[in-house]
This record gives C-alpha cells, sequence and structure tokens, in this order.
C-alpha cells in the first residue's frame, strides 16, 4: 500500500489535517507520511481502524538536524500493520519548546522509546504517565543528543609505543607464563 493510499484512506476520519508523501529510498517496503504534530493521536488511531489496522507499534526515535532549523526535531514513528503484513513510518516535526502528545494510550509499548526521547533529546511526551530519564543519571544536566550539547569531557588522543623487549627478556617472560600455568618449561621438553 503506498502512502497516498493510506492518506486517502484516513482522509475521511481526518477533516483538516493535511498530509504529505514523503520519498523515501524504501518507499516501496515502508511508506513515509508527514504528519500534523497535533493530529499524531487522531492520525494514529484511524490508522487502527479495519480497512488498514496498524495496531502494532514498533519504534520512535527522533533526529535533531539543527538549533536554527525550524522545526529543529523529527520525530520518526514506525507501525506495523500484522493482518495485511505493512509497515509505516510516520515522521512529525516539532519545535524545540513544544511537547506532543504521548502514544501510550494507544500503543503501550510507546513508553520506554518516549522515556528515551525525554532523556537523550528533552522532548516532552504530554500524558505519559511515567516521563523520566531512562539512562543518564537523574541529577544529568541537558541532552546529550541535541546538537549544541555541550562536549563535556576533553582528553588529548593517546598514543602508545609497541613494547621492545630483548630476546633474552621475551624467553623468559614466556617460561614465567608457562611455570605460572603449570605447563614444563621450554628447556625441560628438550
Amino acid at each position: 500500500m503506498t502512502a497516498e493510499a493510506i492518506i486517502a484512506a484516513i482522509a475521511p476520519a481526518m477533516p483538516g489535517a493535511s498530509y504529505a508523501a514523503l520519498a523515501s529510498s524504501d518507499a516501496a517496503v515502508t511508506p513515509t507520511i508527514g504528519v500534523p504534530r497535533e493530529h499524531l493521536v487522531a492520525t494514529c488511531r484511524a490508522l487502527q481502524a479495519p480497512g488498514l489496522e496498524f495496531v502494532a507499534f514498533s519504534d520512535v526515535t527522533a533526529v535533531d538536524f539543527h538549533p536554527n532549523r525550524s522545526p529543529r526535531f523529527d520525530l520518526v514513528y514506525h507501525l506495523v500493520s500484522p493482518h495485511r503484513r505493512a509497515r509505516l513510518r510516520l515522521k512529525v516535526g516539532i519545535h524545540a519548546q513544544e511537547s506532543i502528545e504521548t502514544l501510550t494510550k494507544l500503543y503501550p509499548g510507546a513508553g520506554w522509546p518516549e522515556r528515551e526521547l525525554y532523556d537523550l533529546f528533552g522532548i516532552v511526551f504530554d500524558g505519559h504517565e511515567d516521563l523520566r530519564r531512562l539512562m543518564m543519571p537523574d541529577d544529568w544536566d541537558g541532552h546529550p543528543l541535541r546538537k549544541d550539547y555541550p562536549v563535556q569531557l576533553r582528553k588529548d588522543a593517546q598514543t602508545y609505543m609497541p613494547l621492545q623487549v630483548t630476546e633474552e627478556e621475551f624467553k623468559a617472560n614466556l617460561e614465567r607464563d608457562r611455570y605460572q600455568r603449570g605447563q614444563p618449561s621450554a628447556a625441560g621438553k628438550k
């Protein structure tokens, strides 16, 4: 099913929402639809209706393009229709200070990925029952996957010279290692 066909199928249930069929390299396998932020939950509800049946949530991730881009973030949702054996990608643009409604009421599996996006990007999901840090410590300052996140650790690159040993030292090291492992020495084998 193409992105255009899916948009046509949900359009009657979504008056006033404008969608865009987005080009992607895998559009034949996973069609991509641009969804307005304020219509995300209603769109997902329409996608669950008989005929489309996108009832399985696969994942959500985010892309931070640049602090000066508008909208700054793209949220990328992946849904699955097991009955139709089809996948669908939804892209939602969101500004840095905006929040978006959680999908946990429609897709309970969205809870942890939404927490991850909150933790690493600072994206707030309204209505999420447990929106707190997931990967970073609770007292961590900032969101490390944002493009404007300051790098806090500065360390010079270290290089190492190969270990140089004489032939006698090498043989002595071998004998010591064999002794420690309880193996007979090379001298005793002769």
